[in-house]
């Protein structure tokens, strides 16, 4: 896997308005946060084009992580804005929270003291720099339980077509269970994303869709 440095920064990049977005949403009341349900996307084709629209949503979850011979167990909430990312894992990591956030221009870690340090290969600079990585470029689509529609992906379907299984960028994803996140449509509950060196689980206990991007 080629590895980039790792280069500090210190100024902050258009990404971090992320925070106060967030931060504004959630004084505009309670219909941000109860978000609204999804439409009907029963049909795959539907599915896809829908959820891959979407641009305005979070999740929050408990994930686990497994590399080489070690691994932790934490809480990770995944917020988006449009093309900018907030994910936090928070946790029994032995290094505090960790922040990564960016957009189409830049992506950020954040470690447990406050030092920004700018990701130029983020999956491969995370693996450098703690030695375990997350599918950061792409997870806000499989979460939702679609490929990353910039990528050329395998994908496996269940007798009732759910997506079980995709392959994408060197990582095998599988969904192993859906809940209703609102309007009687499912979405991933429980999935698995395995690259040669890590192994990620997550399991999403809550859902929001902002009501300005549902279709």
């Amino acid at each position: 896997m080629h590895r980039q440095g790792l280069r500090l920064i210190g100024r902050v990049r258009p990404a971090r308005a992320l925070s106060v977005f967030v931060a504004a949403a959630t004084l505009a009341g309670c219909a941000t946060q109860r978000g609204v349900d999804l439409p009907d996307i029963s049909d795959w084709d539907r599915r896809t084009s829908v959820l891959g629209n979407l641009d305005e949503f979070e999740f929050s979850g408990r994930v686990g992580v497994q590399y080489a011979d070690d691994g932790f167990n934490g809480k990770l909430r995944w917020e988006q804005a449009g093309t900018a990312f907030d994910a936090r894992l928070s946790g029994p990591l032995g290094i505090g929270t960790v922040l990564i956030e960016g957009d189409a221009r830049a992506v950020e870690v954040t470690d447990k003291d406050g030092v920004r340090t700018e990701l130029h290969d983020v999956e491969a600079d995370l693996y450098e720099r703690y030695g375990w990585t997350i599918p950061v470029e792409s997870l806000r689509y499989w979460a939702l339980g679609i490929p990353d529609p910039r990528v050329p992906a395998e994908t496996e379907f269940g007798s009732d077509g759910a997506l079980t299984l995709l392959r994408q960028r060197g990582w095998t994803v599988t969904v192993s269970g859906y809940r209703d996140a609102g309007g009687g449509q499912q979405m991933p509950a429980r999935l698995t994303a395995e690259s040669p060196e890590t192994r990620v689980r997550l399991v999403i206990d809550r859902w929001i869709f902002n009501e300005a991007t549902a279709p």
